[in-house]
């Protein structure tokens, strides 16, 4: 059973954009950091170009999660109003068609009348939205709320690898603890992000850390090659 069984789904996509975010936020950052650390010990640079990531980052997720979920909500609100536009004007044609869509669910036909006509009873316009569309008009994904979250957790994820190349003196030092850093940080976004999509937490953590520790390789390597050539 999904441990988010119970939570609605617009809270649900709040999450996932959140942990997202967190681990777009460490893998980015830490990235830019390691690449240029690859290119020079210089300790303003490094954190010079973390910050600089960092608000970039930032920005551009919460940015891209507003429009991202703003067209979303805005194909979900097109399919209500058209719905509700439909069940105004036909709505015994509706009706035999929600019966229809059960039936084609494996209800028997008796079943499947009864079940509509309840549904229909209680609420007939979300009765028809689940069937059709799988949306309640009640739970829709917020862009702002998405974007704040996505924002945030960026933030807080790209912090990690940012303090961590301020707290310790020595460039080879100041690599390692960040890279120590980075992969306990992704450990706990892979937790998270498994937790939350009910999905295995070993396998999503494997997932994420080795992705990052890649990326952060792949970046050092191509600063330091660029590096040394530009010198």
């Amino acid at each position: 059973m999904a441990e988010t069984e119970g939570i609605s789904n617009a809270k649900s996509n709040w999450l996932r954009a959140a942990v997202l975010g967190a681990n777009d936020g460490v893998v980015s950052v830490s990235s830019i950091i390691v690449g240029v650390a690859g290119a020079t010990n210089n300790r303003g640079a490094i954190f010079t170009a973390g910050m600089a990531g960092l608000v970039a980052g930032a920005m551009s997720m919460a940015v891209g999660e507003y429009v991202s979920v703003s067209s979303q909500s805005d194909t979900e609100k097109a399919y209500i109003a058209a719905e509700k536009k439909r069940l105004a004007a036909h709505p015994e044609e509706e009706f035999e068609e929600l019966v229809d869509m059960y039936k084609a669910k494996g209800m028997s036909a008796k079943t499947a009348r009864i079940v509509a006509q309840e549904l229909t009873d209680h609420d007939v316009i979300k009765a028809h939205l689940e069937v059709e569309f799988g949306i309640d008009e009640d739970d829709l994904n917020s862009p702002t709320h998405a974007a704040i979250a996505s924002m945030s957790s960026f933030t807080v994820g790209g912090l990690v690898p940012l303090l961590a190349v301020l707290s310790v003196a020595g460039h080879t030092t100041r690599l390692v603890v960040t890279f120590v850093a980075v992969l306990i940080a992704l450990t706990i976004t892979g937790y998270a992000s498994a937790t939350v999509g009910g999905a295995s937490r070993r396998r999503a953590i494997l997932r994420v850390v080795l992705g990052g520790a890649l990326a952060m390789a792949i970046t050092y390597a191509i600063g330091h090659a660029f590096g040394t050539a530009i010198t």
